[in-house]
This record gives structure tokens, sequence and C-alpha cells, in this order.
């Protein structure tokens, strides 16, 4: 068995890919839980029956790991990655630290498995749903244009950011002030929607512009692709209107049938009152859920659809699956 490191455990994406590893059957030994900076005696729960220690990211010896996972800042990232190169570990970059550099694959697994390579970065979790719902459909139309409005929960801020939707609802029903529950926000999360999510780089935000960019770095650099992504005052998972058009003519019948067989993916779409998925419907679900399919005769050979998931775990499952494929 592999001796994996999780870097950044204590938030989101590495917690959940912990309670993944638990799962399916991981060694406590086998799994290192890091953070950026913890005292002795943090521990993270693994399974129902283990507790594993925090350890220190500053002190932490790669040279007892085989596998490090950096879900962490991309400053962490890109600071300790060499590090555990130097020491012969495989890197899975979730931190967009790699995601400018050109000779380090973006892995989707089941779509370019045969891309993998001794580093790798993965799709970010407000991708990941997407790639995964498009692939096939990707491979036999050859999509040319992604539009995606993206709504994602506040748990992409962490704790922080759910903390504050909490105390915001609460104070608002007992007619407090918000003055001092608005530190992760610009804005009032509880009972709005905020169209900005990470920091402003000319027009479009950092958020954006990496949605952009991994829809193309995995899918082909030819495919236009443009994202809206905004904050909505929910805890958990993300949700997403996606308009695509393909290079070759097909309709909604032949995307629902390619939908139905890709793995992880299930349709439901009853055309009718609650006959969708959402948000409340996918918490620790490792599917992607699609609904509201429909033809998009605004364009050619376009079709529009709605796409509901728990992120992080699909994000935490295509990071243990790339794990499988090192042999």
């Amino acid at each position: 068995m592999r001796k994996i490191a999780v870097i950044g455990v204590e938030e989101g994406l590495g917690r959940e890919v912990i309670n993944l590893l638990a799962e399916q059957g991981c060694r406590p030994q086998d799994v290192f839980a890091v953070a950026p900076r913890s005292v002795m005696g943090n521990m993270i729960s693994f399974g129902e029956d283990a507790d594993l220690d925090i350890l220190s990211l500053d002190k932490f010896d790669f040279n007892s790991v085989q596998v490090a996972i950096f879900a962490t800042t991309t400053e962490l990232a890109k600071k300790y990655i060499p590090i555990a190169q130097k020491n012969g570990v495989k890197i899975i970059d979730a931190s967009g630290a790699m995601l400018s550099n050109p000779d380090i694959p973006m892995i989707l697994s089941g779509f370019n498995n045969d891309k993998i390579s001794d580093v790798v970065s993965v799709p970010s979790a407000e991708v990941m749903p997407l790639l995964q719902a498009l692939q096939n459909i990707h491979k036999q139309y050859q999509i040319t244009r992604v539009v995606a409005s993206v709504y994602a929960s506040t748990n992409f801020y962490g704790r922080a950011g759910m903390d504050e939707l909490f105390n915001q609802t609460r104070k608002i029903f007992m007619n407090d002030t918000l003055a001092d529950d608005q530190s992760v926000f610009h804005k009032q999360i509880a009972f709005n929607v905020i169209p900005h999510i990470g920091d402003f780089i000319g027009e479009e935000t950092s958020v954006e512009w990496a949605f952009n960019t991994e829809v193309k770095q995995v899918f082909g650099g030819n495919i236009k692709s443009h994202a809206n992504c905004a904050i909505i005052p929910a805890f958990l998972g993300q949700a997403q209107y996606i308009n695509i058009e393909t290079q070759k003519e097909f309709d909604v019948d032949e995307a629902k049938s390619l939908l139905q067989k890709t793995k992880g993916i299930v349709v439901f779409d009853k055309q009718t009152d609650g006959g969708y998925v959402t948000l409340t419907d996918v918490q620790g679900e490792d599917n992607v859920y699609i609904s509201r399919l429909r033809q998009d005769s605004s364009v050619e050979n376009g079709i529009s659809l709605w796409c509901v998931a728990d992120n992080l775990r699909v994000s935490a499952i295509n990071i243990v699956n790339i794990i499988k494929l090192w042999k």
C-alpha cells in the first residue's frame, strides 16, 4: 500500500479526500494528514474508528510517503511541491499552482488517463462537475463552445465562509446588526447572491479565469469557454447552468443517451414540478446530477442543461482514482 500525504486537511477538499480514503479501506498508518500550521494534539477523524494526528507542513518529511496531494493554497504548493519532488514523491496538485505549466497534465480520470505522469494537476472543484458531465459528449460531437453560469456555495471559502452565512442568517432573524459579520464577503451573503468569487484580474475574476483555462486544458485549447461565477447562500455543493455548442449535429435525445452512459452521471429530468435535482438533494453524493436538458435553438448544434453536484466529493473521487492509475 502506498503511503499518502494529504496536505490541507483542515478545509474543504483535503478533508473530503481524507474521508474518501477511509471509506475505500486505506489503513490509518498509510495516510498522513498535513496542514500548513498545526500544533501538537490536533487530530482529524479517519473513518468511524480512527483518528489521525495533523502534522505541520513545515516539519513534514516527504521521504516518508510515495504520493502527496496538495489541496492547499497555490503559494504553499509552489513552495513545497519542489521539496516533495526531490524526495521522489508523486504529486497531485489540487491547488492550481501548476495550472499555467504546459508540461504538467491536468487529469480527468477516465477521460485522459493516458497523460498520467509523476506530477499531475487536477480540475478545480468549480469546474469538475462540468468536465465529468460533458466528457463523452465532447468525445462524440466535439464541443466548440461552453458557457457556464456557476452557483457556488459558501464552502468555497471554507469554514469562514460558511460561518459568515450562518451568523448573518441568525442575526437577521434576531433583528441584529450585521456590521461585525461581513469579513469574508464584500456584500451581505445571507439571502443574497454575490457575482464575485476570487480576486478580480481585469474584467473577470481569478476563478472565472481558472475555470475557462481548465476547460481548455482538459478538452483542448481550441474550445471557447466563458464562465460567470456567483456565490449563493448555501453551505455545500454547487450548481451550474451550462450551454454548449458542438461541431457535429446532435439533439437532446442523443445528449441524454450519452450522459446516461457516462460513469458518475445521473440524469433526472422529469420536466414536471420538482422533476429536477437541487443542492439539498446531492450533499454527500458521489454522482453529478443532470436536469433541465433542452435544445438551445439560439445557436446551431446547441443544448443547455442544469448540473448539480457535491463538487468537493466529486473532486475527491477524481483524486483517489488518479492514485489508482499509478502502478
